[in-house]
């Protein structure tokens, strides 16, 4: 008797201890509900002080999981075995959420912060009546260069990437939808072009650029650029932001032909938790001191028109991360092209690389 008294109690200790570590790792994975909430974003795109700050409002402890890449994040999503219930992909990766069914509906009445958002970024192609996202941050894609390596170049057009001048001095982000989209712009087409002709006219527009890139890659590009290892790069708005506050020489376009207009987006995914918790995070993060605060811990460009009338001038009133309407009518979204356009566009890109070798 005695021995299987101490083989249940041994069992019972091993049960609760499994329970327990269980619910551990749930809540570190992410495996919300109750009084917590998972939030998945990009590192260090968020102020710590206001997780802190909503924490202490709400009552809502938040576990925060970071990824490095829109595709990385969509796999982690449909696979389901972790739980989000806030996220912050791109444009194109909330059109390719939503056709996939892996998103919730917002509910705009618990978002009256919502209110703040400048109408400019609501109602886009990717999501026409922002019934899955709320704007987070935005930017362009445009060129970072070196006046003093550039000669009486402005790129303002994107054509002065092309100059005799500036053979091997070149740097481009390592993505297919950035280049051939500078590609397309160049000739007057859309960046989101899919007529056979054009995608040809623009590759062969590239392999003519050839001689003056001197490389293509990644998160790299920001040192490199900050170090003057290169006149000029194609990057996006917040790098550029980035790389000039490293280097105080350095400046940013983008050209009047036109260019990628970016966003992140705040969503729910659908297997979300905590759908209470997931609003109040949205609707504090939409608060306009709280996004001025975040605005100026991230760098990035706030869609939030309270928060830029709170910012310092030198950031609200930046032109080249704030343009104007008549630059930004000229911009264009990431469309969703579908998975075999964008393999196209891969296998184009790719062609391009090729050819540099």
């Amino acid at each position: 008797m005695k021995q299987l008294v101490r083989m249940f109690v041994l069992v019972f200790a091993v049960s609760f201890g499994l329970i327990y570590v269980t619910s551990y790792m749930n809540s570190s994975a992410g495996y919300s509900g109750g009084n917590t909430l998972t939030v998945y974003n990009w590192g260090d795109y968020i102020d710590p002080d206001l997780i802190a700050r909503f924490e202490e409002e709400t009552g809502i402890k938040v576990i925060y999981q970071t990824f490095d890449s829109n595709e990385a994040m969509m796999t982690k999503i449909k696979q389901g075995g972790t739980v989000f219930d806030v996220a912050i992909p791109s444009e194109y990766a909330i059109s390719k959420l939503k056709e996939d069914n892996l998103l919730l509906p917002i509910d705009h009445s618990l978002l009256p912060n919502l209110e703040h958002i400048d109408s400019r970024f609501m109602h886009l192609s990717f999501d026409p009546e922002n019934a899955y996202s709320v704007p987070y941050f935005w930017g362009t894609v445009g060129i970072v260069f070196n006046p003093g390596m550039v000669g009486d170049l402005t790129f303002d057009s994107w054509d002065d990437l092309w100059d005799d001048s500036l053979r091997n001095q070149i740097m481009l982000l390592d993505g297919a939808r950035e280049v051939m989209g500078m590609g397309l712009n160049s000739l007057g087409y859309s960046l989101n072009d899919t007529e056979e002709a054009h995608l040809q006219e623009a590759l062969a527009k590239l392999s003519r650029l050839t001689p003056n890139v001197k490389a293509i890659v990644g998160d790299e590009i920001k040192m490199l650029m900050a170090n003057g290892e290169a006149a000029a790069g194609l990057v996006w708005s917040g790098d550029a932001s980035e790389i000039m506050s490293e280097n105080e020489e350095l400046d940013y376009v983008v050209p009047q032909e036109g260019s990628n207009l970016w966003f992140d987006n705040m969503v729910i995914p659908k297997t979300a938790r905590n759908l209470e918790g997931a609003h109040q995070f949205i609707n504090f993060m939409l608060d306009p001191e709280v996004a001025a605060q975040n605005t100026e811990y991230v760098g990035y460009s706030t869609p939030n028109k309270d928060a830029l009338a709170i910012l310092p001038e030198e950031i609200s009133g930046d032109e080249r991360f704030y343009p104007d309407e008549e630059l930004t009518s000229r911009l264009e979204v990431y469309d969703n092209l579908g998975p075999r356009m964008l393999s196209h566009y891969n296998e184009l890109f790719l062609e391009f690389k090729m050819h540099r070798k």
